[in-house]
């Protein structure tokens, strides 16, 4: 059987349908590819970790200070006048060049900012030594505690109940010791033999302090 062509208006439908057909797959396919995918999953956030704060230092605690030695200002003619020499024994004058020997009492005294005096005999060449010092109050304690313990008590080198004396001999040279008051005095010689002999002249000394 022949068949006859379809009218021309039946496959113009048929054309228009086809294409809407292939309009709408087109349209799902572009809207499927536009679908927003799964919402990422939010990472979990990092928390700081907390910050110390630092503890407070601790303060030093406050120590007590020692008192340091006093300067003592007198000068040689001070701490025995040109008369006190003369009046001990008219040979003695002073002694150009004095030092104090290391270790020596007169040159501890110097080292707490004492004053060390020195009287030559112009005859024999023998010396007299007499240093002053006001040391700090601990290291004037330890003084004294070293006379106590190596030297005699000697009751006659001043006035007052402030003033402590005390004497020594050794190698044929005698030392003679004063505390009073914040002051250390001490006279040394070959002259001094006994405790009396050093007396006229630690006794002047004394009574020059201010």
């Amino acid at each position: 059987m022949t068949l006859s062509p379809l009218p021309a208006s039946i496959r113009a439908r048929r054309v228009r349908s086809g294409s809407a057909l292939a309009t709408g797959a087109l349209a799902l396919i572009v809207l499927a590819g536009c679908a927003p995918g799964a919402a990422p999953t939010p990472s979990a956030s990092s928390t700081a970790a907390p910050t110390t704060t630092p503890a407070a230092s601790a303060e030093p605690t406050p120590t007590a200070t020692e008192d340091p030695a006093t300067a003592v200002t007198l000068g040689c003619d001070e701490v025995l006048t040109p008369d006190d020499v003369y009046a001990f024994n008219p040979n003695f004058g002073a002694a150009p060049g004095y030092k104090p020997a290391g270790g020596s009492a007169a040159a501890v005294a110097v080292s707490y900012q004492g004053v060390a005096c020195s009287w030559l005999n112009q005859t024999s060449g023998d010396v007299i030594e007499i240093s002053v010092a006001q040391p700090s109050a601990s290291v004037l304690t330890d003084l004294k505690n070293q006379a106590v313990s190596a030297s005699t008590p000697v009751p006659t080198y001043g006035t007052g109940v402030d003033v402590e004396g005390y004497f020594t001999a050794s190698g044929g040279k005698g030392e003679a010791q004063v505390f009073t008051g914040k002051y250390w005095v001490v006279a040394s010689s070959v002259e001094f033999g006994e405790p009396g002999d050093a007396e006229p002249l630690i006794a002047a000394a004394v009574s020059h302090l201010p």
